[in-house]
């Protein structure tokens, strides 16, 4: 009953786990964060198969969507953690004197390295990582298949906890390295780099080495004096196709005009032979002459003759 119990909720994580968004899309919010530690604390719990106080054990079966993350887990007795501490959790010096509240006989110290993840979960504008986000909770070691548990409260007492860093990025030219920590709530604060790439804090948490990014600064705009740069062949590609814009503008003018005026003409055409026809018809609606033939020439002639000539010898006694 307790493995299904335990199944069910793994299954419920990862469903919410799968439901994040691509990490260019939004930051994580505080919940999805919580819902990562809560993976992870389950994923370093299965390593601690028989444990051993005080030996390291790394997480080996993680997803394949987590590649690149580290997870490990040290189960301590509350008491000799406090009285001795631990000299090297991985990146994490320990010192005596840490408390948990509330207060548990064992703890499980769970080391997070997020890797390639530290950005999607915990951006910072305008700044730029010059490590993985490493990661130190606290939980309660009584039962060791327990999930989504709460993280402890913890604080050292005495010296600090100190995170010394190994896979650094150099800082660019003129930045200055700074100590980054993220509480459980999401807030973060910075500070100063205590020794070489090492910070120290009080508290459990998430941290990092980050510096100020610095915009590049603009080109120099030549001087009068100096001489003109040689274009580039992007600078003549863009030139000609300038020179090549403008031509075929105006010789796109050039046609629309040409077309326009042979409009004009045919539309002038159109309207003449409109009148010479109406002409053509008005002379065909008169009345027709009588056409006769004298040699080869054709000529209107009368049809009929009014008065018929009378020769004088008719009007003779």
């Amino acid at each position: 009953m307790g493995l299904l119990l335990r199944s069910l909720a793994m299954l419920v994580l990862l469903i919410c786990f799968h439901s994040l968004p691509h990490p260019h899309v939004r930051a994580a919010t505080t919940q999805a964060k919580s819902s990562l530690d809560a993976i992870l604390q389950d994923y370093a719990y299965r390593a601690l198969v028989k444990p051993k106080t005080g030996t390291i054990y790394n997480a080996t079966q993680l997803p394949s969507n987590l590649i690149g993350v580290k997870v490990a887990a040290l189960r301590l007795r509350s008491g000799s953690l406090r009285r001795r501490g631990f000299p090297m959790y991985n990146e994490f010096e320990i010192p005596k004197g840490l408390i948990e509240k509330p207060y548990v006989k064992r703890l499980v110290l769970v080391y997070q390295n997020l890797g390639n993840w530290s950005t999607r979960y915990y951006p910072l504008p305008n700044y730029t990582y010059l490590s993985p986000i490493l990661g130190l909770l606290a939980y309660s070691g009584s039962n060791l298949s327990a999930t989504n548990l709460s993280e402890l409260d913890v604080n050292a007492s005495g010296e600090p906890i100190k995170v010394k860093f190994q896979d650094v990025k150099s800082a660019p030219h003129g930045t200055i390295a700074k100590c980054v920590w993220f509480d459980l709530q999401g807030s973060y604060n910075f500070s100063n780099v205590t020794g070489a790439n090492t910070c120290s804090t009080s508290q459990q948490g998430h941290f990092s080495l980050v510096v100020e990014y610095i915009a590049p600064p603009p080109s120099p705009t030549p001087s009068p004096a100096s001489p003109a740069p040689v274009p580039s062949a992007q600078g003549e590609n863009k030139s000609n196709k300038k020179v090549w814009i403008i031509l075929g503008s105006v010789l796109g003018g050039l046609v629309l005009l040409v077309l326009f005026w042979l409009l004009v003409l045919w539309v002038l055409k159109c309207k003449q032979n409109k009148k010479i026809q109406q002409m053509e018809r008005a002379a065909e609606g008169g009345e027709p002459l009588h056409m006769a033939s004298v040699g080869d020439t054709k000529a209107p002639a009368a049809t009929v003759t009014r008065t018929q000539p009378i020769l004088e010898q008719e009007y003779a006694p």
